[in-house]
């Protein structure tokens, strides 16, 4: 008797994809749980997201396909691997988006796509996608990745439609991308690329609203803390990065019984965290690369929040007069954020004098944290 093989319908593609999705967790190190993504009834992956106007929102995050002719180490989709595999076409990855959002479910597209094709044949399905949905009326936020070894020609039209693009870097310098991959090159496919978006959104005017950000895979090179530290700071530095973010490797289902293997994942999610730190450190606190203390073995302190630490190494520093410090100071005290040194400010500039850390915000763990640092006087 044949059997008879019943080809799945575009929701259970979704699925299959949004399955495949679990993979990525960028972003999984949130502060709280509003900030995790989330899955729908219908099994696909909602993002959490905060727009240029300081909005909240979702987008809608699928890969086109979980074929893939790469054989990146940390990925369980690379081509040695065999799990179900399967594509949808630019139609049926539009058509499910719209009905999203105009049913008010999510602000926005979050595309990517396993190398099913070339890189420009693959680029050709992810751009289809977006020029249909834009065909279709959409204008708002879309996040589109770019294949490595994407031309030049796919990239501009890449940035031409998107609101953000990304090209994840992986790994910090070629010796430890090699361990993760010989299919790419690292400066053919990842670094030239990534140059060759930055210098375009840079020098064309038309394309300075769009981001570009990347990821690095934490764990899986063997590679320390500070060597990612040092290509995050020249990614924001040389790249005009918009935003860096970090996945732990996951070498694999974690038996619950293995103790040790346990302990590494939460190592590696607090390696993650760590970094996540770092980042907000360069990005929002005017902290350089040079700032960041490691340990013997160049990786960052597990017990210690980074800012806390440099904090602890410069005592000659603190304490800080609240009323007098500059803004760069106040963002050096542990506890103090952008957000409770702007109002710390406004205080100074309306002519009035901060006498306790309450009058600034509520007296959260973290801000008391700030009062074996400052004075008042």
């Amino acid at each position: 008797m044949a059997n008879i093989h019943i080809a799945p319908d575009t929701h259970q593609k979704l699925q299959m994809l949004a399955d495949d999705a679990k993979y990525d967790l960028a972003c999984a190190c949130a502060s709280n749980k509003t900030d995790h993504r989330r899955r729908s009834a219908d099994g696909s992956w909602i993002y959490p997201t905060t727009m240029a106007d300081g909005r909240r929102t979702y987008l809608f995050r699928t890969l086109l396909s979980s074929h893939c002719a790469n054989d990146c180490k940390y990925c369980p989709l690379r081509r040695d691997q065999d799990p179900v595999r399967t594509t949808l076409t630019p139609f049926e990855t539009a058509r499910t988006f719209m009905d999203y959002w105009r049913a008010g479910r999510v602000d926005g597209l979050f595309l990517s796509s396993g190398l099913f094709k070339s890189p420009d044949g693959t680029m050709e399905q992810l751009l289809d996608t977006v020029h249909i949905v834009r065909r279709m009326g959409f204008r708002g936020y879309v996040h589109l990745k770019v294949m490595p070894g994407a031309s030049e020609a796919a990239i501009a039209d890449a940035i031409s439609v998107s609101s953000a693009v990304s090209l994840n870097i992986e790994a910090p310098g070629e010796k430890r991308f090699c361990q993760l991959s010989q299919s790419k090159n690292y400066m053919r496919d990842v670094i030239n690329p990534m140059k060759t978006i930055s210098n375009m959104i840079r020098e064309l005017s038309p394309y300075r609203r769009v981001k570009q950000t990347t990821q690095f895979i934490v764990g899986a090179a063997d590679e320390t803390d500070k060597e990612i530290v040092k290509y995050m700071a020249a990614g924001y530095e040389r790249l005009n990065l918009h935003r860096i973010y970090f996945s732990a490797w996951q070498p694999g289902e974690i038996p619950l019984l293995d103790l040790d293997a346990v302990e590494a994942a939460r190592s590696r999610a607090v390696r993650e965290h760590r970094l996540y730190q770092v980042d907000f450190l360069l990005r929002k606190y005017g902290f350089t690369a040079d700032d960041i203390a490691f340990d013997e073995l160049s990786n960052l302190d597990a017990n210690v929040d980074p800012k806390t630490l440099w904090a602890n190494l410069h005592p000659e520093f603190f304490p800080l007069n609240i009323n007098k410090a500059s803004k760069v100071d106040l963002l050096k005290i542990p506890g103090l954020g952008p957000t409770t040194v702007s109002r710390i400010l406004d205080v100074r500039k309306s002519g009035g004098r901060v006498t306790s850390l309450d009058q600034v915000g509520k007296l959260t763990k973290t801000l008391q944290k700030a009062a074996n640092y400052v004075r008042f006087d």
